[in-house]
């Protein structure tokens, strides 16, 4: 969907109420003041596990965006990560006909992308984050929500838990 497409002002954000991210994309897309478009984008499109039609809608803009930055930024992965796993949620309104082409093509190429840029990866973030793209890429959603829901501390606790191995 094009940022110019009218329909951007009527699709709910994660919140269950209109949210127009085209301002926040654009700023992303130029470049301009991009901590605040990051959090802009994940304060509307995913809030607490909730995420609606602007967050589909995203995903694909999200991977336009990254891809031509080129700069693997782990937003764009956590945030479509953290968006697709939460259309299997309820009350998470499922990925809607019009948009499921183009968004499936945006998981796949952003999955791509993934492969490319994950042996340049330098933090843990990223890399989790990247990760977690892939597994969803692969149908292997359960790893991707350990990726992305757990904490290391999380992680780390259930290798000490009975049983394990030092």
């Amino acid at each position: 969907m094009e940022l110019s497409d009218p329909r951007w002002a009527t699709l709910e954000g994660g919140r269950g109420v209109p949210f127009d991210p085209r301002p926040a994309l654009r700023a992303l897309e130029a470049g301009a003041d991009v901590g605040a478009a990051w959090r802009q984008l994940w304060d509307g499109l995913h809030h607490q596990g909730d995420v609606g039609e602007a967050s589909y809608a995203s995903v694909p803009a999200l991977v336009q965006i990254h891809q031509a930055r080129g700069v693997a930024d782990w937003n764009t992965y956590a945030l479509v990560a953290a968006i697709d796993l939460a259309r299997d949620r309820s009350p998470n309104p499922p990925v809607p006909s019009w948009l499921a082409p183009e968004y499936a093509s945006a998981i796949e190429r952003l999955a791509a992308l993934a492969l490319k840029e994950l042996p340049r990866a330098t933090d843990r973030e990223t890399t989790r984050s990247m990760l977690a793209v892939l597994a969803i890429w692969k149908g292997a959603r359960a790893y991707a929500r350990v990726l992305v829901e757990l904490s290391e501390d999380e992680l780390q606790e259930l290798g000490d838990g009975p049983g394990a191995r030092g």
